[in-house]
């Protein structure tokens, strides 16, 4: 058996997202976890982040047909605080959805 050096965990699965073509998914992913940071406490109360979509639009569900509206209007100031935030990794777009 070959004396193979041991990896850190955290290299051996950068390595394997990378492998797979993933790194840039996981990367988008992160701004689910930035979303209150970067938007702030007023627009993280009435909209949340969902999902990522392989083609990178974000999803946000908003509390009301008004505050989609007003998101609308911020949507490329937005994505510019967002992919600031992980510019390895941008977003293109933001889909808005009222939620549930």
């Amino acid at each position: 058996m070959p004396n193979k050096k041991a990896e850190p965990l955290a290299a051996a699965l950068r390595s394997f997202l990378d492998k797979k073509g993933l790194a840039k998914r996981v990367g988008q992913a992160t701004a689910l976890e930035a979303w209150p940071q970067v938007v702030g406490p007023a627009v993280a109360a009435a909209a949340h982040p969902l999902s990522v979509t392989a083609d990178g639009t974000l999803i946000v569900a908003v509390k009301s047909a008004a505050w989609m509206n007003e998101l609308s209007f911020m949507e490329r100031d937005l994505l510019e605080a967002l992919n600031r935030a992980n510019p390895a990794a941008p977003l293109l777009r933001i889909r808005w959805q009222i939620a549930p």
